[in-house]
């Protein structure tokens, strides 16, 4: 029998940060369907800087816990996706990007223009700019994973508690690589997370500039 799926709109309403999985074994056609959720995100200049670790295997759950300040939950995680930004990504994948660009129906001009902005842009940036842009590329991709694992059946624990320097050492991560967040994937334990609350919409909307209320 087809497993129902959740709306959009049902995930966002419902989705808590998982106090516990049980480690049952996720798929591989539906931890693929995930990922490809996060490949398909939007970025700036489409240069897609995202690189994802994914974790399953018990002894390298165990030691990347340990780089995760003992977070019980990444080890009973069925998976455990590290997701991380290239800061030196758009050196080698901007003529990739415009490749496709072009195979895409990209006009030749614009995309000489492209590898010129591209290039001015990222040299722009010092080291802390560029992990600023590496977080905002970086978590809207993880944001889309996190979600369509909700929308499959599945409970997420978005993770901001690690060591930088711990897990590109666990995980054997280039030295251009910025470790942005960890999402765990899998299936409840025990009680879910209690419901936190949300601000309502007065408390954090305005209408087209400050302390105006939303009409």
């Amino acid at each position: 029998m087809a497993k129902i799926e959740k709306t959009l709109s049902q995930a966002i309403a419902e989705r808590r940060a998982t106090p516990s999985f049980d480690g049952a074994p996720i798929p591989e056609g539906d931890l693929q369907r995930i990922l490809d959720a996060g490949l398909h995100a939007p970025s700036g200049y489409n240069m897609q800087p995202w690189r994802f670790v994914v974790v399953q295997a018990p002894e390298q759950k165990r030691r990347l816990r340990a780089a995760s300040f003992n977070q019980a939950k990444v080890e009973e995680a069925s998976a455990v996706i590290v997701a991380c930004g290239d800061a030196d990504g758009w050196r080698k994948d901007v003529d990739l990007m415009l490749q496709q660009g072009r195979a895409g129906g990209m006009p030749e001009s614009y995309a000489a223009q492209a590898h010129n902005s591209v290039t001015n842009y990222m040299l722009s940036f010092n080291a802390d700019q560029m992990h600023g842009w590496l977080n905002k590329m970086v978590m809207i991709a993880f944001t889309h994973m996190m979600l369509m694992a909700e929308v499959m059946g599945y409970d997420t624990a978005p993770m901001e508690g690690f060591e930088q320097d711990k897990v590109h050492e666990v995980l054997k991560l280039p030295l251009s690589y910025w470790v942005v967040a960890l999402l765990g994937v899998g299936h409840l334990k025990g009680e879910d997370k209690y419901n936190g609350g949300r601000f309502d919409m007065a408390h954090t909307v305005f209408g087209d500039e400050y302390g105006k209320p939303l009409k």
